[in-house]
């Protein structure tokens, strides 16, 4: 995914974007807790919304070259929501957290690989085919017992995606809103469409 489709959104009123948002909460919550492994497969660039929801699967493939993914919420003016950075630091760490989140960068696949953003790099016509075939191996192993300990090792991003949706839709609305925000996004799609 290359994140959510700002042109389309930005248009939008206050009780579409809190649904739009409020959705995507779910979407992510609902890959989280899926009872069956899940595996991104990181076809092109990934920024924000795409990189979230790689995020809340269990193993992300990313294509090798020229393809960039992070979370740069904060470079087109958007707060990155709690139970976002709550995912991204359960990923890459505590202190890689702080740092990327705020700066709001974005890595090519080697970088994102070194700081455990994504689980594996193949080349581009691979991705797929390596994803599923992780779903494969994880399928295969003893179902109750895999089921029991993914659980275990999923429920703190879980528990952060429940306690978050409230707030995290609250706080983005209020976000999204904003003069700044709200310029800030009108710049990106000017800028975009001049592509």
């Amino acid at each position: 995914s290359a994140g959510l489709d700002v042109p389309v959104l930005l248009p939008l009123d206050r009780g579409e974007i809190e649904e739009t948002w409020r959705s995507f909460f779910q979407l992510m919550r609902a890959l989280a807790a899926s009872p069956i492994p899940v595996a991104a497969a990181i076809g092109g660039h990934s920024p924000a919304g795409g990189a979230v929801l790689a995020l809340c699967c269990d193993y992300r493939v990313m294509a090798e070259g020229r393809f960039k993914i992070g979370l740069n919420e904060v470079r087109v003016g958007i707060t990155l929501p709690s139970s976002i950075y709550r995912a991204f630091e359960l990923v890459v760490g505590s202190r890689r957290a702080q740092l990327y989140s705020v700066s709001g960068d974005l890595f090519d696949g080697v970088e994102a690989l070194g700081i455990g953003l994504v689980d594996e790099l193949v080349p581009p016509e691979e991705v797929e085919e390596r994803a599923v075939t992780w779903l494969k191996e994880q399928l295969s192993l003893p179902p109750a017992a895999r089921a029991a300990t993914r659980a275990f090792a999923r429920r703190d991003l879980i528990r952060a995606l429940d306690a978050g949706i409230e707030t995290d839709v609250s706080a983005t609305l209020e976000c999204w809103f904003s003069e700044e925000t709200q310029a800030t996004l009108a710049d990106l799609v000017a800028s975009l469409s001049k592509k």
